[in-house]
This record gives C-alpha cells, sequence and structure tokens, in this order.
C-alpha cells in the first residue's frame, strides 16, 4: 500500500516534506525501534522540531538514556499488543527500523489508522540537503557481497581524491552520514531486502542514484518477507530511477531481468559484470586481466585494463566471488569517473574484512579458513567453490532455506562435514539424502562456548593434507552466537587453542 491510498494523514503535508529546511516542527512521529538506525532516526527527527516517541523492546540501554537528554520519549513494550501511548500520540508518520516484519502487529496497525510509514533510508533521502549540495548516492544490494563491495566502490572513490562515506547496511545509518558537518561528494550505500522493502518507487519519497547494482539474488530472508518473489521484488527496486548505470550480474539473469523491468531515467545505461570475456558496455576477464569496456567511448573497438588476476590474489582479493565483487565496484566506480589506474592502485592496498574467506592458520598442509560471513546457502556456494577438498563446518539458523542443492552440488569435494547449529536436523537429513557417503559429525552442546572446540576437535579427525576446513555455515548465527563475527572469533581462538596442544 502507498501512502496515497491512506486514509487520515493529509499525503499533500507528507510530501512537502522534501528538503532538511521544509517544516517538520508540526509532525507527530513514532519510531520504531532502538538498534542502531532506529536511534539515528529518532535523533533527526528532534533536530527536525518533530513530537517523537520511540517503541521498542528490551532493557535500557545507553541509547534508550540518551533519548531522554535528545528530548524524545521512550515506551518500553513486548510488542505483541498496541501500547496505549502509541495511540495516545496519534503519529502522522511512523519510521520502521528494518527488523520489523512487514505484518508486524505495529506496522499493520499503523496502516489501518491512515499513517504512512517510512523506513530510514526514505527519510535520509528526503533530507539530503542538510550540507551544502546533496551528495550523489551509488546504491549496492544483493544476498552476498553487498559488504566487501561497498568497501572497494569506497576505497577506488577515496582514491580518486572524492569525499566519500560508506553508509547504510554496513553499519554507520544514512541518517548520520546526510547530517555529517563536512559533507559528502558520494554516498555508496549498502541496502538490505528489508530497508528496499519499504522504499516508494515513485514519488517525493523514491529515491533517484547516480548508479545502482543488484549483486546477485538466490533465497534469503524468506522467513520475513514470505515468499522468494516477495524478497525478489524487493531487490528490483534498487534500480529504479537510476540515472547513469544499473549494473547487473552476468552469471544472474534475474538481475538483468529488474534492470529491464525497472523504469530509470533517460540516459541510464545496462553495464554488465562477469568472469568471462566481456562484450561492449561489460566488465570481465580476458587472459587473467580485469578489462572494463564499458566506460569508453570506442568500447567496441578496445577495453581498459583494470588489474590482475595475480594482484588481487597477492591482496587477497583472488577468490572467484571476490572477484566478482571486484568488477561490480569497479563499475560503479568508474561510472563516477574513477579512472583504471586509480581503480588499480586501490586494489593494490584493499584488505578484506574479517571473517571473509580468512585464512586462520595452516599447518601440517591442512588450512582452516573462516568464512563466517556465509551466512546463507548461495555464500556458502561461493565459498565451498574456491578449494577442492574441503572439511565443512556448515549449519546455525537457515531462516526459512534450504542446504540441499549445496550439498548434492558439492558432495564431490567434501572429505566430511561437521553440523552446528539449531537446525542440524535438516541439515544431516539433506547430507543424508544427498551425500550419504560423507562422514558427518554433529556438535551437540547447548553451551556457546564450547560449540567451536567440539567442532575443530571433530573436523581435525578427517582433515588431511591438502584439505581446507571451511567455516562456511550457510546459515544466520543468531541461534547460538551474537553475530557472525563472533562465530569466526570463536573458531578462530578454537583452530588456535588446538594447534598449540
Amino acid at each position: 500500500m502507498s501512502d496515497t491510498d491512506l486514509p487520515g494523514t493529509p499525503v499533500s503535508r507528507l510530501d512537502g516534506l522534501t528538503s532538511w529546511h521544509a517544516d517538520w516542527s508540526h509532525l507527530r512521529v513514532a519510531v520504531l525501534g532502538l538498534g542502531v538506525t532506529g536511534f539515528a532516526a529518532a535523533d533527526t527527527l528532534i533536530e527536525l522540531g518533530a513530537d517523537v516517541l520511540v517503541v521498542a523492546s528490551g532493557a535500557a540501554n545507553e541509547r534508550a538514556q540518551l533519548l531522554n537528554v535528545i528530548g524524545a520519549t521512550l515506551v518500553q513494550s513486548d510488542l505483541s499488543i498496541v501500547p496505549p501511548e502509541l495511540q495516545a500520540h496519534q503519529p502522522d508518520l511512523m519510521i520502521v527500523s528494518p527488523g520489523f516484519h512487514p505484518d508486524h502487529l505495529l506496522l499493520t496497525w499503523a496502516r489501518a489508522q491512515g499513517i504512512a510509514v517510512w523506513g530510514d533510508i526514505e527519510l535520509a533521502w528526503r533530507l539530503r540537503d542538510k550540507v551544502g549540495t546533496p551528495a550523489e548516492w551509488l546504491l549496492v544490494t544483493g544476498t552476498n557481497g553487498k559488504t566487501t563491495t561497498v568497501q572497494l566502490t569506497a576505497t577506488m572513490l577515496a582514491a580518486a581524491g572524492h569525499r566519500v562515506a560508506p553508509c547504510g547496511n554496513i553499519g554507520v545509518p544514512v541518517l548520520d552520514a546526510i547530517r555529517d558537518p563536512q559533507g559528502w561528494d558520494v554516498l555508496v550505500v549498502e541496502l538490505s531486502s528489508y530497508q528496499l522493502h519499504h522504499l516508494p518507487r515513485t514519488g517525493p519519497g523514491a529515491l533517484a542514484p547516480w548508479s545502482s547494482l543488484c549483486l546477485n539474488i538466490a533465497d534469503d530472508h524468506l522467513d520475513w518477507h514470505g515468499s522468494a518473489e516477495a524478497y525478489r521484488e524487493a531487490k528490483a527496486t534498487v534500480y529504479f530511477n537510476t540515472g547513469v548505470a544499473c549494473v547487473y550480474n552476468k552469471a544472474d539473469a534475474a538481475t538483468l531481468r529488474m534492470v529491464e523491468n525497472a523504469d530509470v531515467q533517460e540516459g541510464a545505461r545496462a553495464i554488465g559484470f562477469g568472469l568471462g570475456v566481456p562484450g561492449p558496455s561489460e566488465l570481465g576477464i580476458v587472459e587473467g586481466i580485469l578489462c572494463d569496456r564499458a566506460f569508453l567511448d570506442d568500447r567496441f573497438e578496445r577495453a581498459l585494463e583494470l588489474t590482475t588476476i595475480t594482484e588481487l590474489a597477492d591482496a587477497g582479493l583472488g577468490a572467484p566471488h571476490v572477484v566478482a565483487d571486484v568488477l561490480a565496484a569497479s563499475a560503479l566506480a568508474r561510472s563516477f569517473g574513477v579512472e583504471p589506474e586509480t581503480v588499480r592502485a586501490a586494489l593494490a592496498s584493499f584488505r578484506l574484512d574479517a571473517h571473509r574467506i580468512e585464512v586462520v592458520a595452516v599447518r601440517d598442509g591442512i588450512s582452516w579458513v573462516d568464512d563466517s560471513k556465509a551466512t546463507n546457502p548461495h555464500a556458502a556456494d561461493a565459498s565451498l567453490a574456491s578449494f577442492d577438498s574441503v572439511v565443512w563446518l556448515v549449519g546455525g539458523l537457515l531462516k526459512g532455506v534450504t542446504v540441499d542443492e549445496l550439498v548434492q552440488k558439492h558432495a564431490p569435494r567434501l572429505r566430511g562435514a561437521v553440523i552446528l547449529g539449531i537446525d542440524r536436523r535438516a541439515v544431516r537429513e539433506a547430507f543424508a539424502r544427498h551425500a550419504p557417503l560423507v562422514p558427518v559429525f554433529e556438535v551437540d552442546t547447548d553451551d556457546t562456548e564450547q560449540v567451536m572446540p567440539s567442532a575443530v576437535r571433530l573436523a581435525a579427525t578427517v582433515a588431511q593434507h591438502g584439505d581446507v576446513v571451511l567455516l562456511a555455515p550457510a546459515a544466520a548465527s543468531m541461534d547460538q552466537f551474537d553475530s557472525y563475527a563472533e562465530r569466526g572469533a570463536q573458531f578462530n581462538q578454537a583452530v588456535q587453542q588446538f594447534l598449540e596442544r
């Protein structure tokens, strides 16, 4: 449902709020959630003079204490009912944090009351003119590789001398970026499917990015979106109203269909990237050289060299799925005018974050690799494909997806598997169906501190010279760990302790 479908609050009042300098002081706003995004929204709206009520669950924390300082009101509730304080507030507008399910009780109530619902990204877009000339936005989404690609793109832009901020789902709220007093030339915005779900495609709140990118699409977050179709539809929003380049993955036809079905600005081009030889308007690889045949006038005749596979491998960027991220980031940077030699120099100094296909140790010909960031089957598929012989640490919270296809595809490369997490039964049954000859072990302890030490010991019983013991869980971590980073850190610690015995 769009704002124009809502009874109650006159939409024209909200439609006029497309600038930091508009009058926001008359608005009553409810903010759902008090994570990083929710606090940034409340802080922004208070600065604008709005009357802000924050509705959140959980115990008081530092952000809750700060709300009183900045002048917002906090209602703490289990969110299983509509708090009476929220009803009494009679909000004109509700800002929803990304984690709230689309059919959450409070969102259903808001829409029934005729209250407009925005995400933090729409709010930030409307307010992007606070500090001088608004920055251009480059948008990045996809099932996997988003954060790495955002970081790569920002590194390339910074190397070219641009004032650039990586932000959004990467951890820095866009609302904080647009309020930074130094201002920016360009924002590289990582968008989750949750954030995209709440973005309009037309009207005053619709984004109009410089360039946009969907890296890939595979089933994920189906428990949140309700279906694979709804998940893909949310992701497709990234391309709407793009001005310069819609970057798509040649190996994932769904991303090209998204571009073809999007309403974009006149002159916007479709730019493909892939690991094969590029055609005109594409980036790809020719005899080990990454090439651009998109952003040059005579692209039908020649290509520009960006870097080489050897140089990427030297920088720890040689895994095929990481090379694809490099090509995608290069396309975004090139669309903003970054020269090939600058791309090359930026890549030479770039290093992946921890827990992304990170070599923890090598001992007796066995490599121990932490790819805890592989939180869904699509990411784990790319990670497994990077190695020839693997002892696979797999499992966790599957989020409504299955690992059957993944197990079947990679069974020939598996020396063994160690199953972790709450959804062990589903993973165990997938191995029984598709890889019955692969030795399978389970970690059945409920003690989080013992999960990784047990997994490492079990993996060591089958690993042989030349093998990779790979933590690529294909599942979220929240069943046993606070985050994928904690899961990876505990794996790293367990490996070091095991090898030091």
